[in-house]
């Protein structure tokens, strides 16, 4: 189900699927990197301001779910327009920023972005681009990364899949949503 807070800024709407916290786990392949699983929280939220703010960390997996090691973190900002037009502006922790353009796929919550612009620092990894996709599929959230660097071609290297994060605070607020009139059973209810 996705809820539109009503201190939401209007123009951001649309995005509202992306709100809250997510959870899930993913794989990440790329040439020169160690081949994994992965776990990620990421968040989305926002203050009534125009952009949603943007927080994700991934860490390594062992085969048994555990985890070992930090793998990445990023942070940004995600701005929507009138038209769709997506804009996001995203640090990572290996010292690279980029802009991010794209849009909202039509009657549908699925975001195609691409980089515009990168600049990294002198101690981070050389990387030239990237393209990613989200989409909100049955009530998850879903994501797939490509990365290009001067010696590989653009090629997917990370994807996931998120859950919503249930906090207590999202279970009183829908319990005191339940009609005054619920069945003392409960059975009735699902009939």
């Amino acid at each position: 189900m996705i809820e539109i807070p009503s201190d939401l800024h209007k123009d951001l709407v649309p995005l509202a699927f992306l709100l809250g916290s997510w959870a899930g786990a993913g794989v990440h392949d790329f040439p020169g990197s160690e081949k994994c699983n992965f776990g990620q929280e990421v968040t989305f939220s926002h203050d009534g301001r125009d952009f949603l703010e943007y927080h994700s960390h991934t860490w390594v997996l062992d085969h048994d779910g555990n985890k070992v090691r930090p793998l990445e973190s990023e942070s940004g900002f995600w701005r929507i327009d009138a038209d769709r037009k997506v804009e996001v502006t995203m640090v990572r922790d290996d010292g690279v920023i980029e802009i991010w353009y794209g849009e909202m796929a039509d009657q549908k919550p699925q975001i195609d972005l691409v980089t515009d612009a990168v600049a990294r620092t002198a101690a981070s990894a050389p990387y030239s681009g990237g393209k990613r996709l989200y989409g909100y599929v049955k009530s998850d959230l879903m994501w797939v990364g490509e990365k290009q660097t001067p010696e590989v071609e653009l090629r997917p290297y990370m994807s996931a899949h998120l859950k919503k994060v249930v906090t207590p605070e999202d279970v009183e607020r829908w319990a005191k949503a339940l009609p005054d009139d619920m069945p003392d059973d409960g059975i009735a209810f699902f009939k």
